[in-house]
C-alpha cells in the first residue's frame, strides 16, 4: 500500500542528503526538482550536537532574501510523521513558514526564525500606532526603517503604507493594489485594535481578515508578520467616536492574534509586554510617546532582527 504524503517540503540543504533521511524518516523519500525565487542562501553556525551527528555538518544554510536570486533544490514528499521528525531536527534558529516557489506552487520552507532579518524590502499597513502618531521621528516603524535602510542601502527598502483609524477589515481590502509597484518580501500587519474597540459585546472576529492578507502575501511571495496589540492604560485610552478600547478587549485580540498565528504557522510578534504596565509611555492610554516608540523599536530589534 502506498503511504499518503500530503506535505510538500522544499529543501536546499541537509535534508536532501539520503544519509539524513534514513536517519529521520527510515528511508528515501521521494523528491521533484524545485526553485525558490527571490532567495539566496547564507551560512549559520549549528551548535546542537544531536543535529551535527545527523547532518555530519556544524554550519547549514538559512535563507535569505534578494531580488533576481533563486536558490535551487526540491520538495520532499512528506508524511504527517515525516513532517513531525523534520520540524524535532531543525534547530531553534528555524522555523517552518509557507514560501511560494518558482513554479507558483506553494510549499513549506524552514525560514531564519527572526521573520526581518533576512528581509529586504518590507511593506508596513496598519492604523496610526503603525503611522507613528504622536511621535515627531515617525514611531517604531521609521525607527525601523532607519536602520534596514542603513543596513544595505542598494537593496533594503521599508514601505509604511499605515493609515490612522485603518481596520483590518480596511487594510485586507486595501492592501492587495498597494504591493505590486513596492515588490514585498516581508508584509508586516500592525493593526486590529480598532477593529477590537467596535466589536460591540461579541466576541473579535478578524480570522477572515487574516486569511485574506495571508493570501495576499503568498501571491507575492512575501512572508506575513503580524504585531501587536500593544497593552493599553484603560483608565486614559479615548473614545473615538463611540469606540471603546478596554483590557479585556485587547487581551482578547492578543489571544486571537496568537491563535490564529500558531494556527497558520505565521510570525506573530507580541508588542504588549514591552509597554505593559507602563502608562508613562502611551500618551493617552492609547498611543505611545516618543520613549514608547523608542521602546518598542528596541524590543523588534531583540526578536525579529
Amino acid at each position: 500500500m502506498n503511504e499518503i504524503r500530503p506535505h510538500a517540503l522544499f529543501s536546499f540543504g541537509t535534508l536532501l542528503d539520503e544519509r539524513v533521511q534514513k536517519t529521520l524518516f527510515g528511508q528515501a523519500v521521494p523528491r521533484t526538482p524545485a526553485a525558490l525565487a527571490g532567495h539566496t542562501t547564507r551560512p549559520i553556525r549549528i551548535t546542537d550536537p544531536e543535529v551535527i551527528a545527523t547532518s555530519g555538518l556544524d554550519v547549514h544554510l538559512t535563507l535569505e532574501r534578494r531580488i533576481g536570486a533563486e536558490v535551487e533544490g526540491a520538495v520532499l514528499h512528506l508524511t504527517d510523521a515525516d513532517l513531525a521528525a523534520a520540524d524535532d531536527y531543525e534547530v531553534d534558529d528555524y522555523v517552518r513558514r509557507r514560501a511560494r516557489l518558482s513554479s507558483g506552487a506553494s510549499a513549506w520552507a524552514y525560514l531564519d526564525a527572526r521573520p526581518l532579518r533576512s528581509a529586504s524590502r518590507i511593506v508596513i499597513v496598519g492604523d496610526s500606532i503603525a503611522y507613528g502618531r504622536c511621535d515627531p521621528q515617525g514611531g517604531w516603524a521609521a525607527r525601523l526603517a532607519a536602520g534596514h535602510i542603513a543596513a544595505n542601502e542598494t537593496d533594503n527598502r521599508v514601505f509604511n503604507l499605515a493609515v490612522p483609524g485603518a481596520t483590518l477589515a480596511e487594510i485586507a481590502e486595501q492592501t492587495p493594489a498597494l504591493l505590486p509597484a513596492r515588490l514585498p518580501d516581508t508584509l508586516v500587519v500592525a493593526a486590529g485594535i480598532n477593529d477590537m474597540a467596535a466589536a460591540g459585546d461579541g466576541p473579535v472576529r478578524l480570522d477572515g481578515h487574516l486569511d485574506a492578507l495571508a493570501a495576499t502575501a503568498r501571491t507575492h511571495g512575501a512572508r506575513l508578520v503580524v504585531l501587536g496589540p500593544l497593552w493599553l492604560d484603560e483608565d486614559r485610552a479615548p473614545a473615538y467616536e463611540g469606540l471603546s478600547f478596554t483590557q479585556e478587549r485587547a487581551s482578547a485580540l492578543r489571544e486571537t492574534l496568537r491563535s490564529w498565528c500558531a494556527a497558520h504557522h505565521i510570525d506573530h510578534l507580541d508588542l504588549w509586554e514591552p509597554l505593559r504596565d507602563r502608562p508613562d509611555l502611551l500618551t493617552d492610554g492609547l498611543h505611545p510617546t516618543p520613549e514608547g516608540h523608542a521602546t518598542l523599536h528596541r524590543h523588534l530589534m531583540n526578536v525579529a532582527f
